[in-house]
């Protein structure tokens, strides 16, 4: 059974924090969607959203990870980097391992110009303060100069992973803010959305009445005359 993020939900996640994503999904008993150790390299005007195209690495072996491996059409780094759909993020299982780079500023910019909607990965990137200049949303653990033949193999594409501590399956929805990237089960992304988004804009109300100097009980959580107030306020947000 497929399960397609629908354009006005992909809008809505766009808007919406990471923070609140994992209070919904903790709602339905998920309790690790946030991936930890990954930030970006450099603030974001919205939220980063897309499909997960995964890439996994292992151990780096030395008869096989040397500069030749890079020859011809076949390693999985590079044809990951070209086969990773419009749309979707990229997100590579660097096993939390940054001493050498899981890729690095051309790949990178050859994602954006393919079109992809950004990149992760729980190790680190090379180049990174010419990633983090390209307007492309990206997140790593740290930077990392040495390249990848250093310390990983690439091998599975578009299999499930790990990548920092969470699960992740291809198809995923993978969500990131400038605090970091939530993962979201896609069965669930449509629901999920909706309902981040309509959170965001009660919390939005809540942000103005405690600036108004409004105390939090019976306002957060809300009581029913907090509720009506919300509901007559809601048409005028965004």
């Amino acid at each position: 059974m497929t399960h397609t993020l629908t354009d006005d939900n992909r809008r809505k996640l766009r808007r919406v924090s990471t923070a609140t994503l994992t209070t919904a999904l903790f709602k339905r008993g998920f309790r690790n969607v946030f991936i930890q150790d990954v930030r970006p390299l450099s603030p974001l005007a919205e939220s980063m959203v897309g499909e997960a195209f995964t890439l996994r690495y292992i151990p780096a072996r030395e008869d096989l990870d040397h500069l030749g491996a890079f020859e011809g059409t076949g390693h999985p780094q590079r044809r990951a980097i070209e086969d990773c759909p419009p749309g979707h993020v990229m997100v590579i299982d660097s096993r939390k391992d940054a001493r050498a780079a899981s890729a690095g500023g051309i790949l990178v910019s050859r994602l954006k110009q393919r079109g992809v909607a950004g990149i992760v990965s729980d190790g680190g990137f090379r180049d990174s303060p010419e990633i983090a200049a390209m307007e492309f949303p990206a997140f790593h653990n740290r930077p990392s100069a040495p390249t990848n033949l250093i310390r990983h193999h690439a091998l599975d594409i578009n299999a499930p992973i790990a990548c920092g501590d969470v699960a992740v399956y291809p198809g995923d929805i993978m969500v990131g803010d400038s605090e970091g990237v939530c993962v979201v089960p896609a069965h669930l992304a449509n629901e999920v959305a909706e309902e981040a988004y309509e959170q965001t804009a009660y919390e939005d109300f809540v942000a103005e009445r405690v600036r108004a100097g409004q105390g939090i009980f019976g306002l957060y959580p809300a009581n029913a005359e907090t509720k009506a107030a919300f509901q007559a306020w809601r048409p005028s947000w965004r």
